[in-house]
């Protein structure tokens, strides 16, 4: 018996393929390259090429006065506008020492959580989306229209809110606009159940998920990973809790810290969809206490020309998404010296070099998109 070796053309059983994915927008969460180096169906080396969104907003900040950093700091998370504008007014409100009116602080927080259950629908939807399963995003985006109208309502904005202001918010809220936000949280909470049973009890779904991506709690203080992502690996850390701003201090009986320890796909939605829930407690929460509020100001009387003393100081905040810093420099101008942007997803993707090594191809969508980042965020 003799045996024969049949070679494939130019050695390529010994070669490594370098394979791109992207960059490319549509059905993405934004223009992002992976550079993959691939062993058959095998993820060898995993790289994230980012840039291609790239809008230099923090140069744009410092040629912009204080009002106008608003509108653009809201932008780089298109998901999470609301939140975004709060790291800016709240930095520059601690560099004046000013005190925001209690009712303000109130309705920020409120309006905070409505856009965390906005961001995270958008990702319960579109996560099963990249798995194969198209039902779910119908149902997300129902429920986020009903919060977009009442965001709408109040702000006139329904992605791009620049309801926040310097010492408060822009103007008071509508009459009568605490009972319809009531009755938006009260309707989206009646059907998020469909997300327990449709998605999480779908056995395809959690084949796809369980197991796969597991980012370890040490890769996830490594790379600086926040929010959803790093509690699913049993990273217990919130700052709406750990370091409170706004109300959250006094929310501190209704906040639930969800945390995982299997830090796989599955476990990472898991925390996203529990968070929604506890979101929702809190907005109720919000409006239980707004409803006893003594009538008063939501703003305070600013200068026709906002400067900011000299200085510097960091305010960050729990955005849906993770961590959202500050860095504020100011030589007492009306413009911002530096102001360095700390976005939650540009630590997060940073994880894949992590992630991706070892896996699939197959398992590599689902990883990605278990991530649940915006490249604008990244890319700020």
């Amino acid at each position: 018996m003799t045996e024969t070796t049949i070679g494939i053309g130019g050695a390529a059983e010994s070669t490594d393929m370098v394979l791109n994915i992207g960059p490319q927008h549509p059905s993405t969460h934004g223009v992002l390259r992976l550079r993959l180096v691939l062993d058959g169906e095998r993820i060898q080396q995993a790289e994230p090429v980012i840039g291609y969104m790239h809008r230099g907003a923090e140069k744009l900040f410092e040629a912009r006065d204080y009002r106008q950093i608003i509108m653009l700091a809201n932008r780089h998370d298109w998901l999470s506008a609301f939140s975004n504008e709060l790291g800016v007014v709240m930095a520059v409100e601690r560099m004046l020492g000013m005190e925001v009116p209690e009712r303000a602080v109130w309705t920020r927080t409120l309006l905070a959580e409505l856009n965390r259950v906005l961001n995270h629908l958008m990702f319960l939807g579109s996560y099963p989306l990249e798995l194969g399963g198209i039902t779910p995003m119908f149902h997300a985006f129902r429920e986020r229209e009903e919060l977009q109208a009442v965001m709408e309502e109040v702000s006139g904005g329904r992605m791009h809110y620049m309801f926040n202001r310097v010492g408060g918010l822009k103007e008071d809220l509508p009459a009568g606009w605490l009972g319809r936000a009531r009755d938006a949280v009260a309707s989206v909470r009646s059907r998020m159940d469909v997300y327990d049973r449709l998605v999480l009890g779908n056995e395809i779904f959690r084949g796809r998920t369980r197991g796969v991506g597991v980012l370890s709690a040490e890769a996830v203080h490594a790379y600086g990973v926040s929010g959803p992502i790093a509690r699913a690996s049993g990273v217990d850390f919130d700052l709406r809790r750990d370091e409170p701003y706004l109300a959250y201090g006094e929310l501190r009986d209704t906040l639930k810290v969800v945390t995982r320890t299997e830090g796989d796909c599955l476990a990472r939605f898991e925390c996203l969809l529990e968070q929604t829930h506890n979101a929702l407690d809190l907005a109720d929460a919000c409006l239980d206490r707004m409803d006893g509020l003594p009538p008063g100001p939501i703003n305070q009387r600013l200068p026709k020309v906002l400067k900011a003393p000299e200085g510097h100081t960091y305010a960050w905040t729990e955005n849906p998404l993770g961590i959202n810093g500050y860095y504020l420099v100011s030589t007492g101008e009306k413009t911002p010296y530096r102001l360095k942007l700390r976005s939650a997803s540009f630590n997060n993707i940073q994880a894949l070099t992590e992630l991706l090594p070892g896996t699939l191809v197959a398992d590599m969508v689902a990883i990605l998109g278990s991530l649940f980042f915006v490249v604008g965020d990244i890319d700020k």
